[in-house]
C-alpha cells in the first residue's frame, strides 16, 4: 500500500480542555506528589509541612532528569544555606544593624555567584540565599531556633525530593533525551541547510539556539545510569555544530568568482589557486564535523560514549556578575533600613520574602520583568489562599478534604506551568508556590484570620517593595549588558596571540565564544537586538575563531622545513593585516610544494582570515561572499 502524505503524518495528539494529555499528566504528577509529600509531612509530625509541598511545587518539571537534577541541587544548596545560616546568626546575632549588612552581603554573593553560573546550578546559587532568607531572617529575633529550624526545612525537603521521585518513577514520567535530540537534529538541518545557501537563516541565531541548549544537557545524567553517556553525546554534539557554523562563516568569507588569470605569475591566478585550496578543505572539514554531528545523536540515542567527549566551557562576565550581586546586596540592605525606620513588628517574613524575590530574580533573564510576575502572581495566591482556608476548608482538618481542595489549584497551575509561553509559564509557577506558602498547609491548620491578613500583606508588600528598590537602583541595562560583552570580545581578541589557553580546544574555545554571543542576543530579553550590534558580535566571533584555528593549523608545522614560512605567516596573523596573512598563505603553499609536504589545512584557514582581517573595501572582503 503506497504510504500517503494523510498516512505518514503523525498522529494529534488528545488534547482535553485545550491542553495535550502530556500536560494533564503532567498536572496529575504535580498534584499527587504535593499530596504524598503533605501525607508524610502530617504523618511524621514535621515542623514545617508546608516546605514539603513548596519542594514539590518548585521542582514541577515535565520530565524526571530536569526534576531529579534541579531536586539534587536543591538539596546541595539547602545545606549550604543552613550551615550559613547557623553561621551568621550565631556570630552577629546581638549585633542589629551589622547583622542586616552581613545578610546583604551575603544575598549580593548568592548573586553573584549564580550570574557565573548558568542552569540549575544558578538556581543552586540562588537557593542559598533563600535558604539563609527562610532560616536566619525569619528566626532573627530568637537565633536559638535556627538550628532546629533549618533541620526541620532540611527534613521537609528531602521528604519533598523523595514524593517527586517516587510519583515520577511510579508513573512512568518521560525521559528528557528523547526531546533534546530532536532539538539537537532541527538545529543540525538548520545548519545544513544555511551551509548550503538554501535557507536564508542567521548565523546569529542559529549559534544563539545552539548555546542556549547548554543548559539542558547536564539533566540526562540524573534520567538513568547511563545518563552521563549521554549528557557527553549531547554536548560534543553541540560543539561540533558551533565548530561547522564557524566552518562555514569561513567558508562564506571566501570570493565567489576570481578574475581570469593573464599569466602564470599573475597574483589573481595564486588568489584563485589559493582560494580553491581554501573551498575545497572547508567544504570536507564541514561535511566531516556534520557526520560527527550524526554520530554523536546516534550516541545520544543509544546511550553510548561520542566519538570525542568536548567540553562545553560556559562564558561569564565577571563585571556584570559584580554589578549584579552589588545592586541586588544595596536594594536587600536599602529595604531592610527602610523596616528598621518604620518600627513595624513581625516584619521578618517580608524582609525573607524580599531575599527569596531577588533571589529567584537573579536567574531569570530580566530581572525587573520577573519581579513584575511576581507582583501580579502574590495577590493571585493570597485570594486563593483565602478562599480555600475560609470557604472550602472552613475549619474542617481532615486530609482528604485537603487533598480534594488543593486538586483545582495544584492540576490549575501545573497545566500553566507545562505551557510554552514563558510568561505564563512563570506566572503558573510562581503563582502555586507563593499559594502554597501562604497556605501553608499545617497539621492541625490554623484559622486565625488576623494571622492570615497580615501574612498577605507583607507578602504582597515584600514584591511591591523589590519593585520600588529596583526602580529606584534599576538593574544593568541591556544596553550596557552588550557594551561590556562586546568590550571584553575585544579584549580577548587583543590578547588571543600572547594568552596560553592550552587547556580548550580551538571547538571548545569556539563554543565559548557562542556563549557570548548568546548572551548578547539575549541581553535585551524579549526586545529585538539591533542587527549592528548582532553583526559586530559575529564579526569578534569570526576574527577569534580564524586566529585559533590558524595557530592550531599552524603549530602542526612548526618543525621542519617549513617552519620560517610559518613564523612569517604568524608574525601577519599578530598584525592582523588581511594583504600579508594573505601572502603567507601562497608562500607556505610554495614551500610546502618545494618540499612535497602538505599544508593545504594551514592555507585553508589562513585564506578566510585575510578575508575576515581585510579592511573594509579589500579586494577579499566578507561581503563579497554570501556571509551566512
Amino acid at each position: 500500500m503506497p504510504v500517503t502524505a494523510t498516512s505518514a503524518a503523525a498522529p494529534r495528539p488528545l488534547v482535553f480542555a485545550g491542553f495535550p494529555a502530556s500536560s494533564w499528566a503532567f498536572a496529575l504528577r504535580v498534584w499527587l506528589a504535593m499530596m504524598l509529600a503533605l501525607y508524610v509531612s502530617f504523618w511524621l509530625e514535621l515542623e514545617s509541612p508546608s516546605s514539603a509541598a513548596l519542594t514539590v511545587a518548585i521542582l514541577a518539571l515535565p520530565t524526571r532528569g530536569q526534576g531529579m537534577e534541579k531536586a539534587g541541587y536543591r538539596l546541595l544548596a539547602t545545606a549550604i544555606g543552613v550551615v550559613a545560616s547557623i553561621a551568621i546568626a550565631g556570630v552577629f546575632s546581638q549585633t542589629d544593624g551589622l547583622l542586616l549588612a552581613v545578610l546583604g552581603i551575603w544575598v549580593g554573593l548568592c548573586v553573584y555567584v549564580a550570574a557565573m553560573l548558568d542552569g540549575n546550578r544558578a538556581y543552586a546559587a540562588a537557593l542559598c540565599c533563600i535558604t539563609v532568607a527562610l532560616i536566619a531572617i525569619q528566626q532573627i529575633d530568637t537565633p536559638l531556633q535556627v538550628f532546629p529550624t533549618g533541620i526541620a526545612r532540611g527534613a521537609a525537603i528531602g521528604i519533598g525530593v523523595l514524593a517527586v521521585a517516587l510519583v515520577n518513577e511510579v508513573l512512568a514520567a518521560p525521559d528528557y533525551h528523547p526531546v533534546l535530540a530532536g532539538r539537537i537534529e532541527a538545529l543540525r538541518r538548520r545548519l545544513t541547510d544555511l551551509t548550503q545557501g538554501t535557507e536564508p537563516d542567521s548565523a546569529a541565531d542559529l549559534l544563539h539556539d545552539i548555546a542556549a541548549i547548554r543548559p539542558e544537557i547536564a539533566s540526562l545524567a540524573t534520567e538513568s545510569s547511563i545518563g552521563t553517556a549521554r549528557t557527553a553525546s549531547a554536548r560534543s554534539a553541540l560543539v561540533d555544530l558551533v565548530s561547522a557554523l564557524s566552518l562555514g562563516r569561513m567558508l562564506a568569507a571566501l570570493p565567489v568568482t576570481s578574475a581570469p588569470a593573464q599569466s602564470a605569475d599573475d597574483p589573481g591566478r595564486e588568489a584563485a589557486r589559493l582560494t580553491t585550496i581554501s573551498r575545497s578543505w572547508l567544504q570536507s572539514e564541514i561535511s566531516h564535523k556534520l557526520a560527527q554531528v550524526r554520530g554523536s545523536l546516534d550516541a545520544l540515542h543509544e546511550g553510548t560514549r561520542p566519538y570525542h567527549a568536548w567540553r562545553a566551557p560556559l562564558y561569564r562576565s565577571r563585571r556584570i556578575a559584580a554589578e549584579t550581586g552589588a545592586r541586588t546586596a544595596i536594594s536587600f540592605t536599602l529595604i531592610a533600613i527602610f523596616f528598621a525606620l518604620t518600627g513595624w513588628p513581625t516584619t521578618e517574613l517580608c524582609l525573607s520574602l524580599v531575599a527569596v524575590i531577588l533571589g529567584l530574580g537573579s536567574t531569570a533573564p530580566a530581572p525587573r520583568t520577573f519581579t513584575m510576575v511576581t507582583v501580579a502572581a502574590m495577590p493571585i495566591a493570597c485570594a486563593l489562599a483565602g478562599i480555600l482556608k475560609y470557604f472550602v476548608f472552613n475549619g474542617v482538618s481532615e486530609f482528604q478534604l485537603l487533598a480534594i481542595g488543593l486538586a483545582p489549584v495544584a492540576i490549575g497551575f501545573a497545566l500553566l506551568i507545562s505551557l510554552p509561553n514563558p510568561l505564563l509559564s512563570s506566572l503558573g509557577r510562581l503563582a502555586l508556590v507563593f499559594t502554597i506558602a501562604v497556605l501553608a498547609p499545617a497539621n492541625p491548620q490554623s484559622y486565625d484570620p488576623e494571622v492570615f491578613l497580615v501574612t498577605s500583606f507583607f507578602a504582597c508588600l515584600s514584591s511591591v517593595l523589590v519593585l520600588a528598590a529596583q526602580m529606584l537602583l534599576p538593574p544593568m541595562s541591556g544596553n550596557r549588558r552588550v557594551r561590556l560583552l562586546l568590550r571584553e570580545a575585544r579584549g580577548e581578541l587583543g590578547q588571543l596571540d600572547s594568552r596560553r589557553d592550552r587547556d580548550l580546544a580551538p571547538e571548545e574555545a569556539a563554543f565559548r565564544d557562542a556563549a557570548r554571543v548568546e548572551q548578547i542576543l539575549t541581553a535585551n530579553g524579549a526586545s529585538t537586538l539591533d542587527g549592528q550590534i548582532a553583526a559586530k558580535a559575529m564579526h569578534c566571533f569570526d576574527q577569534a575563531e580564524s586566529l585559533r584555528r590558524c595557530r592550531a593549523e599552524l603549530e602542526r608545522l612548526t618543525r621542519g622545513p617549513l617552519a620560517r614560512v610559518v613564523q612569517d605567516a604568524r608574525e601577519a596573523l599578530a598584525r592582523r593585516n588581511g594583504a600579508a596573512i594573505l601572502a603567507a598563505a601562497g608562500a607556505l603553499r610554495k614551500a610546502a610544494s618545494r618540499n612535497n609536504l602538505s599544508a593545504n589545512s594551514a592555507i585553508a584557514v589562513l585564506v578566510p582570515a585575510s578575508a575576515v582581517f581585510a579592511p573594509p573595501r579589500s579586494p577579499i572582503d566578507p561581503s563579497q561572499g554570501r556571509q551566512p
